[in-house]
């Protein structure tokens, strides 16, 4: 059966840098194989240290640009991001995106799995 998860019922994630709201996840009990997250990342202020890499061993991660400039540290490579554009990050690669624009980086990352894993950066796999 369909269901509507109001904004409200989204789930604030205490996440560094960013704010991050789970939208439908299996840990609402409103997804068996999909999350969605709406991420806002604010223009960094001058001195702030930048959030390290991570990555989802497990899954793949879409991440969607709805608003904003930023960039996507992946794998070897940066990948400047605009409103509407969209990259794929394998299951393993270490990532970060950050704002590198003059307002909010506002993006919506779509996982295929129900609950996510991660890994920052110099942690071992389990």
């Amino acid at each position: 059966m369909a269901r509507v998860i109001r904004a409200a019922e989204a789930r604030l994630l205490a996440l560094p840098g960013r704010i991050s709201k789970e939208i439908v996840s299996g840990a609402h009990g409103a997804a068996e194989a999909v999350t969605v997250r709406l991420v806002e990342i604010p223009v960094p202020k001058p001195g702030e240290p930048e959030r390290g890499r991570h990555c989802h061993d497990g899954h793949e991660e879409c991440i969607y640009v709805l608003a904003g400039r930023g960039t996507t540290w992946s794998g070897e490579g940066s990948y400047p991001l605009a409103a509407g554009d969209a990259i794929l990050i394998p299951p393993g690669e270490m990532h970060v995106t950050r704002n590198t624009g003059s307002e909010p980086l506002v993006l919506i990352c779509f996982f295929p799995v129900a609950a996510i894993s991660m890994r920052l950066e110099g942690e071992e796999r389990s």
